[in-house]
């Protein structure tokens, strides 16, 4: 089995979690991606808000927050391993090009999408866990 390491951005407010529309994938993820060489989690983690949603995060505004292992969306044989972070907003995210949206969503509302991201859905789990969405 192969991996790809990469990193997703936890957001929730009014208890339910910010993701981002995928134009390649057709489908919501949390927003992030991957880590590419010689960087760490949180630096990746900036880079890739930076390029998604046009909002500089500073080191001290992410909280390492878990790690999962899941299938990667539309790929075969291929698992992703996930370190996310929670962050409070506190800019407004600019979608780039790559992304169609952005949106916040209830669990109920995410199980309605024709697409369903079992990292996404391992997120809502976590964070259900730890009373913080419905």
């Amino acid at each position: 089995m192969n991996y790809i390491d990469c990193v997703g951005l936890i957001v929730v407010e009014n208890r339910e979690l910010l993701l981002a529309f995928s134009k390649n994938k057709g489908a919501w993820y949390l927003p992030g991606g991957k880590v590419d060489a010689g960087e760490t989690p949180l630096q990746a983690m900036q880079r890739e808000i930076k390029e998604e949603l046009n909002m500089d995060l500073t080191a001290d505004s992410l909280q390492w927050y878990y790690h999962i292992t899941a299938p990667a969306f539309g790929e075969k044989d291929l698992l992703m391993r996930q370190d996310c972070f929670r962050h409070q907003l506190r800019q407004t995210p600019q979608p780039s090009a790559e992304i169609g949206a952005v949106r916040f969503f209830s669990l109920e509302a995410y199980r309605q999408e024709p697409h369903q991201v079992r990292g996404v859905l391992l997120a809502f789990e976590k964070l259900q866990q730890d009373g913080l969405v419905d």
